[in-house]
């Protein structure tokens, strides 16, 4: 059987993973194509994806007890796919470091995540979980935007099987 934790690291290697094919996707898109508005919550893909961006930060950093809080939601977003598409690696890099420490009794750690006017105490493992569907969620809606952008959106429900798991999944491997 699985460990609890080591379930939460394969999530985190998914989400790298998955953040991955969709930036090799978008690596040839210009600025312009980037900014165009688009359907979805966050009118372009450069919006959702810095949306997505900003919100990792927001949590790894309380999961990592780093103290920003929501300063993260002030610095400048990125304005091109090749430098945020460097900066989610750098993060999604973070998040598999620190789901490879945990332990099983960190998944019941309380941390601290401030809103906009009041801090509330969270779990680790119900911030961990929260965090994965929110990049499952927006990741659908950036699909979306792909494709309303006129290029093949990548699929990204490859990566547990073994039956139908892509090859480049295995760079993710522990």
């Amino acid at each position: 059987m699985t460990s609890t934790t080591a379930l939460i690291t394969q999530m985190a290697r998914n989400n790298a993973w998955a953040n991955g094919r969709i930036y090799a996707t978008l690596a040839d898109m210009d600025k312009t194509t980037f900014h165009a508005p688009r359907p979805g919550f966050f009118g372009s893909l450069k919006a959702m994806l810095n949306h997505i961006h900003q919100v990792d930060l927001f949590y790894i950093d309380a999961l990592e007890q780093g103290g920003r809080g929501r300063a993260v939601y002030y610095e400048d977003e990125y304005e091109d796919v090749a430098t945020l598409g460097h900066a989610q690696s750098v993060t999604d890099q973070r998040l598999i470091a620190f789901c490879t420490s945990l332990t099983p009794e960190m998944l019941s750690e309380h941390r601290t995540t401030q809103r906009k006017d009041l801090s509330t105490i969270e779990r680790v493992d119900a911030l961990l979980i929260h965090l994965f569907q929110h990049q499952i969620h927006h990741r659908g809606q950036a699909h979306v935007q792909i494709q309303d952008a006129g290029l093949a959106p990548p699929q990204l429900d490859e990566f547990h099987l073994a039956y139908d798991r892509h090859p480049d999944a295995a760079r993710y491997d522990a």
